[in-house]
């Protein structure tokens, strides 16, 4: 067996910092994240306008809500998707659309997101089939802007969402968590 210059194994001295790596690793995790869910927001889609090979536009139809626990609304004009296609097959989400709640407030909502697609449900979705939530890595960060003073609390509010719904040409189903 090979010693170290301090006549110790070598094996040893692998082992305990093989153990100090995993321990760092474990206590560099200072926190949690927990999320409440916040609401779900329903969006029925125009067809996807094509700016060039990599830019489209998406604009919702009329019909679109969001709908919580604290929140009921629907979807107003201005509302809109700039969709950017990078390299890799990734879609890049630019969101910026209007609620109108039930006691007519209204409220400004903005998200990026990340929507990847595998080539088997891009070709489902090319098929006018509906994809799930599992069916896609499909996930938004929406931030929310009113000057409604029932709803200032949603200025105070990160969120988190994911698709659970998706047709193309016919509508996009978020559910949105407020992030702790």
């Amino acid at each position: 067996m090979r010693t170290s210059a301090f006549g110790k194994p070598i094996i040893v001295i692998a082992v305990g910092v093989t153990l100090v790596g995993f321990l760092r690793s474990a206590a560099a995790q200072s926190t949690q994240i927990r999320t409440e869910y916040l609401m779900t927001l329903y969006a029925p889609l125009q067809a996807m306008q094509a700016v060039n090979a990599d830019l489209f536009i998406v604009n919702p139809r009329d019909g679109g809500y969001v709908e919580g626990p604290r929140i009921k609304g629907k979807i107003i004009q201005p509302s809109g998707d700039w969709l950017r296609r990078m390299p890799n097959g990734t879609n890049r989400l630019d969101v910026r659309l209007t609620v109108q709640t039930d006691d007519n407030a209204l409220i400004y909502v903005e998200y990026g997101g990340i929507q990847k697609i595998s080539k088997e449900a891009g070709e489902r979705l090319a098929k006018d089939e509906t994809l799930g939530a599992d069916d896609a890595y499909f996930i938004i960060t929406p931030r929310f802007q009113t000057t409604a003073e029932k709803y200032a609390w949603l200025n105070d509010v990160q969120a988190v969402g994911r698709m659970v719904s998706l047709k193309r040409g016919d509508h996009v189903k978020y559910e949105i968590f407020s992030v702790r």
